[in-house]
């Protein structure tokens, strides 16, 4: 096996290590993906980059993998994923990235900032098991910085929350500082991530493009999720705007980004209070007390129901799954017996 040390610029370490020591590495080597396409990715290891197929494996951006004769032969367990929804009318989830340590989560400070999807974003972020940053981006485009940041911290408990000029370059000394280990930025359409993401590379890598005047949406310029090494140490993973976040098996990433609701919801009367007409329920009180914002409230029930929504349905879609499979071995079994 060649140098593992040469993959150090992609993130390896000694937890990477261990766990390839459990496998057979006598006729593979260890990589990291840097990109997927259509059943094909791009592997680095270290005797270089590679392409490779994927096979029956699913794998993504950021995932551990062994190689051998050009095609994944395994993929190491995952220590951590951001996951949503996948855009399909199927019930299903898709990996953005994985074994991710940072999750930036970019908004633009050109525009009205849009605390409801950011808190989609921060749910999203800390189910993954990675560290939230929220970086309020083109800070040079707006005079009243302050107090935005102020909103934006105030809905992101845990998170760190600082505001960043990519043409200028101010606040980006203070984003290098906060994130650690693979970084993957997360965002809108137009949120300035690949700019972002160019600023802390120091050369223009990703390509950008220009926001539409009428409505402030970016185009797609990002069509894949890419894993780069970061010129001071750790790797970055730049993804395609995200028009549409849908949450997936999320419940443990709401409460982290609603942490003070549910801190308010262990005084409820009731343990199983919707903080709706229930009587002697915290949250409520604490809304009329102007202690918690309605709109706060009101973001993070719906963000329940859609994650309880979407669990139910993919229920319902495993149950039909199991029918359809029954149902196809018993026709299969009735041919046989009348066939014999």
């Amino acid at each position: 096996m060649s140098n593992p040390h040469d993959l150090v610029r992609f993130g390896w370490n000694e937890s990477v290590s261990h766990a390839f020591s459990t496998l057979d590495l006598e006729h593979c080597e260890p990589g990291r993906i840097v990109r997927v396409d259509r059943g094909e990715c791009d592997v680095v290891t270290a005797s270089g980059q590679i392409r490779a197929h994927t096979g029956a494996h699913s794998v993504c951006t950021g995932d551990w993998v062994t190689v051998r004769d050009s095609a994944v032969t395994d993929v190491l367990p995952r220590r951590s994923a951001i996951v949503r929804a996948s855009a399909s009318i199927r019930s299903e989830s898709q990996v953005l990235a994985a074994n991710v340590d940072t999750v930036v989560i970019a908004a633009a400070l050109d525009t009205d900032v849009d605390l409801g999807r950011i808190e989609r974003f921060l749910a999203l972020a800390w189910e993954s098991g990675a560290m939230p940053v929220v970086v309020l981006t083109k800070a040079d485009a707006t005079l009243d910085v302050s107090h935005t940041l102020a909103d934006v911290a105030a809905i992101a408990p845990g998170a760190t929350v600082l505001a960043v000029s990519a043409r200028t370059g101010d606040g980006l000394d203070v984003l290098v500082a906060a994130v650690d280990g693979t970084v993957a930025l997360v965002g809108q359409s137009g949120a300035g991530k690949s700019t972002l993401a160019n600023a802390l590379l120091g050369e223009d890598l990703f390509a950008t493009g220009q926001v539409r005047g009428g409505d402030h949406k970016g185009r797609h310029v990002t069509a894949h999720r890419e894993l780069v090494p970061l010129p001071g140490g750790g790797t970055l993973i730049d993804t395609p705007g995200l028009r549409g976040v849908g949450l997936w098996d999320a419940a443990d990433g709401i409460g982290r980004a609603f942490s003070e609701i549910d801190v308010l919801a262990e005084q409820c009367r009731f343990g199983d209070c919707n903080h709706a007409a229930e009587p002697g329920c915290a949250v409520r009180e604490a809304v009329e007390r102007d202690e918690l914002p309605q709109r706060r409230l009101d973001s993070y029930r719906k963000l329940q129901r859609e994650n309880e929504w979407m669990a139910a349905r993919t229920d319902a879609r495993l149950q039909a799954e199991r029918t359809r499979q029954v149902k196809v071995l018993s026709r299969s079994l009735k041919e046989h017996y009348r066939n014999r």
